[in-house]
């Protein structure tokens, strides 16, 4: 199973923190995008490992960074609601999740 699908709010929340940390320190930013893919892949690996926060939704927490992966798994594929900075308005994203 390894189709993803992303809210097109999550892409844009990658694209937005790459922007940011690329503006605080050249390379910062590709250093985000390299931790936000990895920890796709390992999520992709094994999905039911990660903790349920709220319904069929789990959270992959991403190393180096403040931020998790809110993604569920649905019966073809990874459905990726949200890229969520964890000190920001924790339940912002479920108003996203009516259906992927």
């Amino acid at each position: 199973m390894a189709n993803l699908k992303y809210d097109p709010l999550a892409k844009e929340e990658i694209k937005l923190a790459i922007v940011y940390y690329e503006s605080c320190r050249e390379g910062l930013g590709k250093a985000f995008l390299s931790v936000i893919e990895s920890s796709i892949q390992k999520f992709l690996l094994n999905p039911f490992r990660y903790r349920k926060i709220s319904g069929r939704f789990r959270r992959c927490l991403v190393e180096r960074f403040p931020y998790g992966i809110i993604f569920s798994v649905e019966e073809d594929f990874i459905f990726i609601a949200a890229v969520m900075h964890l000190n920001r308005e924790p339940g912002y994203w479920k108003e996203r999740i009516k259906a992927p």
